[in-house]
């Protein structure tokens, strides 16, 4: 492979990392569950501490598009949950949500 090869493999990495193509699992509490639009809003429960702040112990608060919204029926705000989500183009596509 050429240097021209090479470039474009990088380009091609660095913009799915740039778009959020990659899927986190994550943790949070469910706050608002919108059924009618398919829509939750999860806040994120911090993960470890490196890093952590006394002050703010729970991430940002997040608004994110079902993929299928079926998968809200097992849920409802105060839970907590495991999910992972992808951003493309700045909004949020819920891929995976499970109740803990």
């Amino acid at each position: 492979m050429g240097t021209t090869g090479f470039i474009y493999a990088g380009a091609a990495a660095l913009s799915m990392l740039a778009t959020g193509a990659f899927a986190d699992d994550l943790t949070g509490m469910v706050t608002r569950i919108d059924r009618l639009n398919g829509t939750i809003s999860i806040q994120q429960t911090q993960k470890g501490t490196v890093g952590a702040s006394a002050g703010s112990p729970a991430g940002a608060l997040q608004e994110y598009k079902a993929k299928d919204a079926a998968m809200l029926d097992a849920v409802h705000a105060g839970d907590r949950v495991n999910y992972s989500a992808t951003d493309n183009n700045g909004t949020g596509t819920l891929t995976k949500l499970q109740k803990q």
